[in-house]
């Protein structure tokens, strides 16, 4: 057995390296102990390792490498966690983006203690978890991985003595072998059930944990600043944190989110929110031991005891009383346990039970609980008061009795045709209402929108559109009736591209039961969101929120929502989405008009005394909105966040980012300190128009104009469905959603995941530099001046560095030699070398001139990142390889349901999931 010399990237890459040795050693031993020697024999990195050649290598060579890919990602994860605590030991606010960090900048600009106290309440970041088909890995496959985390963080543990760290190696490798035996693939599409299973793990047991650290966090680097603890305590305020969810709620092109589905979502929110709250209270139980009589405290305590007793009648509160006698505090908790409307059922299983007298609203317990805390202080407790009470408070403040905010998404067309469906079962004279102009449309709702009359009855014959439509907005009449709005997010309306596209759903509304009759016409308490996504789109959006804002029905509606949730001023949520814009345009057009959409519609928002709450449909890679959060929110425009901010998590960024609770701390801390810090910025300083605003515009019109010349080249789409994986990706199973809106098999249909997903696959990266390149030689050449102000700024401009670093990076991840070898699959040589041309010629005058722009190699500027692609790129070429061949058997096979074509389609779906591990992301 020989160990290879050792290359220049694994020296550089130092401890991860180490660790990833060990870990391929004990995979090794336990490989060898199953009597799989052979297999043990090549696996790479340890071993001397041949070339593997095409139909010479079976499905389990390639989970191998698949598997070796997984390990890089955990020991750099690994690296970076001990990294950041180096850096924390040495100064606390030596880590970018962190709360001291962001705190020491706050002060150094000039404000004071009680400047910064005074935002803090306005602070609420909201990661929305989503389930896009972006990750490849089954369920099981993640909860092995997390195992193996952990026991490589104990094995960090220098206190375990020889034999206990025999020990953890021995579970190291059984872990090892778990995943080496578990299917990576799904063979089956996972059901909306499993995709929400997965949510409700981090919903339940990583963020719930996690927020406590979070906030310790939080007032660790409020003192070391040289702030004043006290302060911040009895203000009691915190940077806010809350959770969203699509799955069960995002209906946008997915048939099978259903009535029934969101309902049973709903429904497991909120039992599984007291579940979780009820074991945060029961630990708060054993915490309050402090011995004193009920008649010993103050008189509010006194009252509120006997309210609770009188709420919940006499047989459970008797009960609740009797289980810590002298012991008031754990009696007043065991009360507000009693309040829940849970029953514990054997073997641990809970269900509802909701009584008369139960808590109903997460207001109702947190009153409660801000009594027990005022009582504790004037008890002398106030250590007590601020953290094991406050702990209890941030939960229910974070999580409320829903966990996660639903989102209910659909898309303008539905609804166009659910109206037009509406018509015909009402009888209407007209009922082409998808053919309506839009004047027509406004003509309509103008009327229609003063009355809260429905156009049918509940056991009316709707069209499939109709029926899907008041089905779920049905679902959600019955649960605001019963609990209110806070459990529900939006109405987000996929593709708005106009005031009708908005309108449309107070109509939907209407009939479903959910909007008010008011003397000026109708209301809805939900708030109803644009989606802007295209080019065109972003461009439009202005006008469109200037008319939306403008609305009487809008109008009410916003006064109305801000009432009941109790906001401090009128709220517009607005959507906006970075797939389709970079579909559309190009990374470096979708960028601008993203920025310069946002600083016009937060204008229009000021116009009308409104708020503008941003969403951030953002997906894992470079192309869909990825990038460090720190930098992306620092980039953001002025004012634009404005105290909320809200941003999609999809597919595999939610296991990358929170699957071990140590990273899920530090990226929840990223974008909460961001947004606090964005937030107080904002509002102490002048509001300017981007520096480089003028030079920017062209250069991302030409940018646009060079990407959609290749799109538009004759035969574009028969190189691309040749020259990537697309076809097998659409095959795959890594989600219950179809790859396509409506199953046409055009561009314009395909949803952008697979479309950046098939690009990364075959290393071409397009989406994330195509057009960037010539439109910086036409800047350079025509305005050097304005080059030479572009290139300075991406040292100190936040959006401008941003972006060019994103793309930077797109182009690290690029392989030439791999495009070239997907792009033989191509049967028409003319068409393979035209396009291949393009691409390289393109290729190679971004490298060249953003070698110029950022004065130094690539293994300079972005030392780690180039190693660890030299590590992954030494064997993906292997992966790739084996893809060309077998998507070409496939192919020729035709795709056509057969045994060996099965089996051809499973082995292609493994090295598609392998290179998807090895880049990190899909689409």
């Amino acid at each position: 057995m020989t160990t290879p010399t050792l290359k220049p990237f694994q020296q550089k890459l130092g401890k991860p390296y180490q660790d990833l040795e060990f870990l391929l050693r004990a995979l090794e031993e336990a490989m060898i102990e199953n009597g799989e020697s052979e297999m043990a024999s090549i696996i790479p990195l340890i071993h001397e390792r041949q070339p593997l050649q095409p139909h010479q290598v079976d499905n389990k060579v390639i989970q191998l490498y698949s598997i070796v890919f997984q390990l890089i990602n955990l020991v750099e994860t690994n690296a970076a966690v001990q990294q950041r605590r180096q850096e924390e030991d040495e100064s606390f606010s030596g880590v970018n983006g962190l709360f001291a960090q962001r705190l020491e900048s706050l002060k150094k600009s000039g404000m004071s203690q009680a400047d910064i106290l005074s935002h803090l309440g306005d602070i609420d970041a909201e990661p929305v978890l989503t389930a896009h088909p972006t990750e490849a890995k089954r369920s099981t496959v993640l909860e092995h991985h997390r195992e193996l985390y952990l026991l490589m963080v104990q094995r960090e543990n220098g206190m375990f003595s020889q034999q206990e760290q025999e020990n953890i190696r021995h579970n190291i490798k059984l872990s090892l072998y778990r995943i080496w035996k578990t299917g990576e693939i799904f063979l089956e599409k996972p059901g909306l059930r499993s995709e929400f299973r997965n949510i409700m793990h981090y919903l339940t047991s990583i963020f719930p944990e996690v927020l406590p650290v979070i906030d310790r966090r939080f007032v660790q680097a409020w003192e070391a600043v040289g702030l004043d603890r006290e302060a911040l305590l009895e203000q009691g305020e915190l940077p806010g944190l809350s959770f969203g969810n699509w799955v069960g709620g995002d209906r946008d092109g997915h048939p099978l989110v259903t009535g029934e589905i969101t309902q049973e979502v709903l429904s497991q929110l909120r039992l599984y929110a007291f579940i979780v709250l009820r074991r945060k209270l029961t630990a708060l139980v054993r915490r309050l031991s402090f011995a004193l009589e009920i008649e010993d405290l103050d008189r509010a305590f006194r009252h509120r005891i006997k309210e609770i007793c009188e709420e919940i009648g006499a047989e459970r509160a008797d009960e609740a009383l009797a289980r810590n006698p002298n012991e008031a505090f754990r009696q007043f908790v065991t009360l507000m346990l009693a309040k829940l409307p849970l029953n514990m059922m054997r073997d641990h299983a809970t269900e509802f039970n909701e009584f008369p007298g139960c808590y109903r609203i997460a207001d109702e317990l947190l009153d409660d609980l801000k009594l027990l805390r005022q009582s504790l202080i004037n008890y002398g407790a106030r250590s007590i008061a601020y953290n094991d009470v406050l702990d209890v408070m941030r939960h229910v403040q974070t999580f409320g009795f829903h966990l996660a905010h639903l989102d209910i998404r659909q898309n303008s067309s539905f609804h166009d045709n659910a109206i037009s469906q509406l018509m015909e079962a009402a009888g209407l004279e007209e009922t082409d209402f998808v053919e309506w102009s839009e004047k027509k449309r406004l003509a309509f709702f103008k009327q229609e929108l003063k009355l809260n009359r429905p156009f049918t009855h509940k056991n009316a014959e709707l069209g499939p559109n109709a029926k899907a439509v008041m089905e779920a907005y049905q679902v959600l009449e019955q649960h605001v009736s019963s609990y209110g709005t806070r459990g529900l997010g939006g109405l987000i309306v996929s593709m708005t591209r106009s005031l009708a596209d908005l309108l449309a759903v107070y109509l939907l509304a209407r009939e479903s039961g959910l909007t008010r009759g008011e003397e000026e016409g109708i209301s809805l308490n939900l708030p109803v969101v644009p989606l802007f996504e295209t080019i065109e789109d972003l461009e439009a959006a202005p006008e469109i929120l200037d008319k939306w804002l403008s609305h009487p029905v809008t109008q009410r509606s916003l006064a109305h929502i801000k009432q009941e949730r109790n906001l401090r001023q009128l709220t517009q949520q607005v959507m906006i989405g970075y797939s389709d814009s970079n579909k559309d345009g190009g990374i470096l057009a979708s960028n601008w008009y993203l920025h310069k959409a946002q600083a016009a519609l937060q204008q229009v928002g000021a116009k009308h005394g409104v708020r503008i709450t941003f969403f951030h449909g953002k997906g894992g890679s470079i192309s869909r909105g990825a990038g460090p959060t720190h930098y992306f929110v620092e980039a953001l425009p002025h004012s634009t966040v404005d105290g909320n901010i809200r941003i999609t998590e999809q597919g595999e960024t939610i296991d990358q980012k929170y699957a071990n609770k140590v990273n899920a701390a530090y990226n929840l801390e990223l974008l909460m300190a961001s947004t606090m810090s964005k937030t107080l910025l904002s509002r102490h300083s002048e509001q300017k128009p981007h520096p480089l605003a003028d030079l920017v515009e062209p250069l991302a019109k030409s940018s646009y104009k060079h990407y959609r010349a290749l799109l538009e080249t004759p035969d574009f789409i028969s190189f691309y469905r040749q020259a990537t994986p697309i076809d097998a990706i659409e095959r795959s199973k890594i989600g219950s959603r179809p790859s396509r809106r409506t199953g046409t098999a055009s561009l314009d249909d395909l949803r952008a995941i697979p479309w950046v997903f098939s690009w990364n696959q075959a290393r071409f990266n397009m989406t994330g530099w195509y057009g960037v390149g010539s439109a910086l030689e036409e800047l350079k050449k025509n305005n050097a001046k304005g080059f030479e102000a572009l290139t300075e700024a991406t040292k100190s401009d936040p959006f401008i560095r941003y972006v060019f670093t994103n793309i930077d990076t797109a182009i690290a991840s690029t392989d030439e030699k791999v495009m070239a070898a997907y792009a033989e699959l191509v049967e028409d040589e003319k068409v393979r070398k035209r396009f291949m041309k393009l691409f390289v010629t393109e290729l190679e005058r971004t490298k060249g001139i953003l070698g110029e722009m950022f004065e130094r190699p690539l293994e300079e500027r972005r030392t780690h990142h180039y190693y660890s692609t030299m590590l992954r790129n030494d064997l993906l070429l292997n992966l790739h390889q084996q893809q060309v061949s077998l998507l070409r058997e496939w192919r020729h096979a035709g795709h056509q349901p057969s045994e060996p074509a099965d089996g051809l389609l499973v082995d292609l779906l493994t090295t598609i999931n392998a290179i998807a591990g090895a880049l990190r992301n899909t689409g």
